[in-house]
This record gives C-alpha cells, structure tokens and sequence, in this order.
C-alpha cells in the first residue's frame, strides 16, 4: 500500500490549507508591486479566469495598479470593453501601455456588452480584456468566468465597491479605495485565508501628478462619490 502524502497540498492542485494561501489554478502574471504579490495565490494575477475588481470611484488607480501586467501582456491587444469615461490616451501610454495594441469597445447595452465579453474570451487572441460594468447578474458572472476558462487572457471586471456585498464566482475579487500615494487593496475572496487587513500599493505617478500645473492633493473622500473620468487615473 503506497504512502500517504505527508502535505495535503500534495493529494491534488486543487487542495491546500485553510492557513496557507492555495496554488494558483494556472498561469498567472506578475502584478509588479511586492506587497500584492505575496497576497496572491500563485503570486501573480491570474490568466483564464475572473477577477472582480471594486474601486470606491473610478480613477483613483484600478489601471495603474494593474499596469505592469499589462504591459507585459500588451505584445496581443488589449480590449477596454466600455469604460465609464474615454481612456486618456497620453495617460496610458505612460504607464507603458502601447496605443497601437489597445482596442476600445463601446457596446450601447449590458446584454451587448457581455456578449461581446464572451466573444472576445473565446477567440482566443487578446492579452487582456478589462470590462466596465455597473450592474452584472449572477449567471452572466459564470458565463464570463466560463469563458474566461477557454482562453489565457487576464479578465478584469470593474464594477462599484458596493457590489462587494453580493456573492460572485470570481476566483479573485479586491476592493480599493485610495490613499496617499496610491491605494489600499482590500482582497475579499482569494484561494486562501482570510486578510489580516487591507495592503497598501505606492503607484506610479500619472502624468499630472508629475506636472508642476497638477491639481493640489485633496484627501480622499469618506463617501463614495459619482464615477469619474478614467483619464484621472492615468
């Protein structure tokens, strides 16, 4: 009679210990922030799979955060499937991101919107498909995190904070609310523990932060305000 694994871990990819952060269920690509690293299963974000990002406002750094990654998935396009405002372009190129690779989608619906999501998982042919969304029912979820499956291209859906409270399939969900210098990352669901609390992620300056005509810093706000235009993001 063969031996018994002396890890759990070892029995099967798909187990590990409720103290201990799980293996990544594939390929993953690294976030290029330590901090964030060493709190992701696999340490990295994952390909053919749903991640469900909530910041507090749109622009307070959800691109900038997942920029190092993208650059290294840009060598395919990279889809913005409905942002909440138009993308500076200046902006994204300055967190690396190439102009000639990037495709805008702007679908008039919800229901145009997720087919064209489901679509573009399974051709198969982008690096990265970041989707804007303001409301996503349950089964449209697993459709994406189905589709998601087919292919190895980093699916991002940003949706409000206060969807945190509504269950979801996604492997991965992360709040994010801003803070001085960049954003504290609360990870709500993950292959592992529960967080002690949130980390906190210095990012990259954008370009009017760099410029001496930027706006003067302003605390962040302690309600959720109205979505703003991403180019604040940049």
């Amino acid at each position: 009679m063969p031996a018994l694994p002396t890890n759990v871990e070892d029995i099967h990819p798909a187990l590990w210990k409720g103290s201990q952060l799980g293996r990544a269920a594939g390929v993953t690509v690294e976030p290029g922030y330590q901090a964030l690293s060493a709190e992701l299963p696999g340490g990295g974000w994952p390909l053919g799979a749903l991640i469900d990002m909530m910041p507090q406002q749109s622009g307070i750094g959800e691109l900038r955060i997942l920029a190092p990654a993208l650059a290294k998935l840009a060598s395919r396009p990279i889809v913005l499937l409905k942002p909440v405002q138009t993308p500076n372009i200046h902006g994204l190129a300055h967190i690396g991101l190439p102009l000639e690779n990037l495709m805008l989608l702007r679908p008039s619906n919800t229901a145009d919107t997720l087919w064209s999501a489901e679509q573009i998982l399974r051709a198969k042919t982008c690096g990265a498909l970041l989707v804007w969304q303001q409301h996503v029912r349950e089964e449209s979820l697993r459709r994406l995190r189905l589709a998601a499956k087919s292919g190895d291209s980093l699916l991002v859906l940003f949706r409000p904070l206060a969807a945190a409270a509504d269950a979801s399939p996604a492997e991965l969900r992360l709040c994010l609310r801003p803070v001085d210098k960049g954003v504290s990352v609360d990870i709500v669901k993950r292959r592992g523990p529960t967080m002690d609390g949130p980390i906190q992620i210095e990012l990259r300056p954008s370009p009017i932060l760099l410029s001496p005509h930027g706006r003067s810093r302003r605390a962040a706000p302690t309600l959720v305000p109205q979505w703003t235009p991403l180019g604040a993001d940049a």
